[in-house]
């Protein structure tokens, strides 16, 4: 495995690190079946309000006792992260969202984030 070339600068690594370290959330309740969640960044925030870098919605679709998907969408606000150069970022945290609110159970993920905007399936 010589040939396996790691991409990410250790200016990246640490940069992913530290808003991941500092990431917070504050929820609000939609409904019985649903949350919305605002994503708060140390180094990003809608330009619009100063406030949350992002919304995460959480749609929990109930089939029967038994068995439950997940739809999330993702929505970031600060447009520095809609520049491709920060796919990697984008990616870091939305996985991470993913992992803290719904722990990678059975998802399909939605993210909007300019040319970062993509979509993932999580399965159990």
């Amino acid at each position: 495995m010589d040939n396996i070339i790691d991409v990410m600068d250790e200016h990246l690594k640490k940069q992913i690190a530290s808003e991941i370290k500092g990431m917070t959330f504050t929820k609000n309740f939609r409904s019985p079946t649903a949350e919305e969640w605002y994503v708060f960044l140390p180094s990003f925030k809608d330009p619009a309000t100063g406030g949350a870098a992002g919304k995460t919605i959480i749609h929990y679709n109930l089939y029967d006792t038994k068995h439950f998907f997940i739809n999330t969408t993702i929505i970031f606000d600060d447009p520095v992260l809609h520049k491709n150069e920060n796919y990697h970022l984008v990616y870091a945290i939305s996985d991470e969202i993913i992992n803290r609110l719904v722990g990678y159970a059975d998802t399909l993920l939605s993210v909007h984030s300019g040319t970062n905007s993509y979509n993932a399936e999580y399965k159990q």
